[in-house]
């Protein structure tokens, strides 16, 4: 298991918050209330400072003053006098593209991403190394290479950065039989904090996360979650993975592994009948890239629109079909212990793929007995795609630094 210190808690500095050294020590309302304004902007778009007065509760005159604070700070932008009305034309105010920035890595087990995302949510530079599995030897070095590239490519503006989030699989290592690696090979990410081997490499604060926790995290602020407050997220790739909101806040769990679907076994375990199969390996790409390799297919057509055109649909279709039936039962067991709102679904997986895989886990869903059950979650796509772990690892420091809530994690 990938060993995880206190840097997965870690916060960015309060000095990062507002880019400068006023107030930069000063944790009260005048600060809250700036954050305040920022995700008022964040969530509903350029707005004028009268309108911002009505969505905040605050006076205009305190918009005013915090709006200069802001702007002063490069925080934000000015956008063209609205004309038409009677009086003066307003002017809407937005968040500044270039007020701040923050770094996203996603180790995987088949690649590693980097993504510079700034103030907006909007990722600026990709950076990808693919690979079949994770050496630990030659991945590490290209961690700093590639970080350091999108930090020096921000040139004056680097200053500005507010953090580094890492999203990586708590067991790096787990089911490495299935994909035909070695013990050895498995074993070598059992002991290493990673979050401690990237905070060595750069003195800017940084957070870990569980790859799939992260990736419900971009859900979270920038999708489907916005609009959810309490769902399961399922995460398809290579093995499935998972996250769990509750409130609107990603529930951890006692050990940070809340949302561990790959897990769930598949049947009841009865003595002399073997161990049950867990999800992993039926509602996993893995499983789907094996089925190609059978039929002589380029197995990486898993993770394209290929999966959904011939000669691999036929096997696709067979593959969804029984993945399906295997994410119906996560989704009956995860409503009994947590009655959900809603179960939203994404991977690294085609458009078209991802919608065959929803109508059919509805349809085995009819299968079940849901008396005692108020009801069964509806199931919804994700809306971020590939870029999601990656995205939430990005997000974590600046939700830290901007937001009113600064803690999106919730124990409980």
């Amino acid at each position: 298991m990938l060993a995880h210190s206190a840097v997965e808690n870690a916060k960015p500095a309060d000095a990062a918050v507002r880019l400068k050294q006023r107030g930069s020590n000063q944790v009260g309302m005048r600060q809250f209330n700036e954050r305040v304004v920022l995700q008022a902007l964040r969530s509903h778009g350029s707005t004028p400072k009268a309108e911002l007065a009505r969505l905040t509760g605050l006076t205009a005159q305190t918009i005013g003053l915090i709006t200069a604070r802001l702007d002063e700070d490069g925080l934000l932008v000015r956008q063209a006098p609205v004309r038409g009305r009677v009086g003066q034309p307003s002017v809407p105010l937005g968040l500044n593209p270039d007020g701040a920035f923050a770094i996203g890595i996603k180790i995987g087990r088949r690649s590693a991403d980097w993504l510079l995302v700034d103030f907006t949510g909007r990722v600026r530079q990709r950076l990808v190394l693919q690979y079949p599995f994770p050496d630990v030897a030659t991945l590490l070095p290209a961690i700093e290479t590639n970080l350091n590239q999108l930090l020096d490519g921000l040139g004056a503006l680097r200053e500005r950065v507010v953090g580094v989030g890492v999203a990586a699989p708590f067991q790096m290592g787990g089911w490495h039989r299935m994909l035909g690696l070695t013990d050895a090979q498995s074993s070598a990410w059992n002991h290493i904090d990673l979050g401690a081997q990237v905070q060595a490499m750069t003195d800017l604060p940084v957070s870990f996360a569980k790859d799939s926790s992260a990736a419900c995290v971009a859900e979270l602020l920038q999708g489907q979650g916005r609009d959810i407050p309490s769902y399961l997220y399922l995460f398809l790739d290579t093995f499935i993975g998972g996250g769990l909101v509750i409130h609107s806040h990603l529930h951890r769990g006692q050990n940070g592994n809340a949302g561990a679907v790959a897990s769930l076994p598949l049947r009841v375990a009865v003595a002399g009948d073997g161990v049950p199969p867990q999800l992993v390996s039926q509602a996993s790409l893995w499983d789907l890239e094996q089925r190609f390799r059978a039929h002589d297919l380029d197995p990486r057509a898993a993770y394209d629109e290929r999966a959904m055109q011939s000669p691999w649909l036929p096997h696709t279709e067979a593959w969804t079909s029984s993945a399906a039936k295997a994410l119906a039962q996560c989704v009956v067991s995860g409503t009994a212990f947590l009655d959900l709102d809603a179960v939203v679904i994404d991977g690294v997986v085609s458009p078209g793929l991802l919608q065959l895989l929803l109508a059919q886990t509805r349809e085995a869903l009819r299968a079940y007995n849901t008396e005692g059950l108020h009801a069964l979650p509806r199931l919804v796509s994700g809306s971020i795609g590939s870029d999601a772990r990656a995205l939430g690892g990005a997000l974590l420091p600046l939700h830290a630094c901007f937001a009113p809530d600064r803690d999106i994690f919730l124990k409980v």
